[in-house]
């Protein structure tokens, strides 16, 4: 299985940048997973909604092109559906199953997604009900990719 995790802006805190390194060399024995970063648009002081929704449409449009060519899109976002491990573990299963082993995951800006990328997604994921910065949203989402190896390959992991 082949997944891409495409997010808006570069991580910038040298904390999450280990983290995120440190769960890829986890994963890297199950899966290939590649992690792909989108310039963010500059954020003006004063934003009407027109410019906001330009911003969006700016990004979206660089997602898009980024997620081309994968059977699977998942867009990580607020009002997505909360899986939990064990979901993930499985759809991940039935996927590579399936012969869908292209997955990308969307992880939006500090703006959120365009609406063409959430209608473009196979799937909108909520990560949790809580409040995380866009950026530690990429290493609770390799953590969880890695959860979901072990679940599948039947190796213990804690609950």
């Amino acid at each position: 299985m082949q997944v891409r995790i495409i997010g808006v802006g570069r991580v910038r805190e040298p904390y999450l940048r280990e983290g995120m390194r440190d769960y890829c060399a986890r994963i890297r024995p199950y899966m290939r997973v590649e992690m792909r970063d989108i310039p963010e648009e500059r954020i003006p002081d004063r934003m009407g909604e027109r410019e906001l929704e330009d911003l969006l449409a700016g990004e979206g449009a660089r997602i898009l092109a980024a997620v081309a060519g994968a059977g699977v899109r998942i867009a990580c976002a607020v009002d997505g559906e909360p899986w939990s491990s064990e979901e993930l573990a499985g759809r991940m299963k039935k996927w590579e199953l399936s012969g869908q082993s292209r997955v990308a995951f969307i992880v939006g800006g500090p703006l959120g997604l365009a609406g063409a990328v959430t209608s473009a997604a196979t799937h909108t994921l909520s990560l949790s009900r809580m409040t995380f910065p866009h950026q530690l949203a990429r290493l609770l989402l390799l953590e969880q990719l890695y959860r979901a190896c072990r679940i599948n390959s039947g190796e213990a992991y804690h609950r």
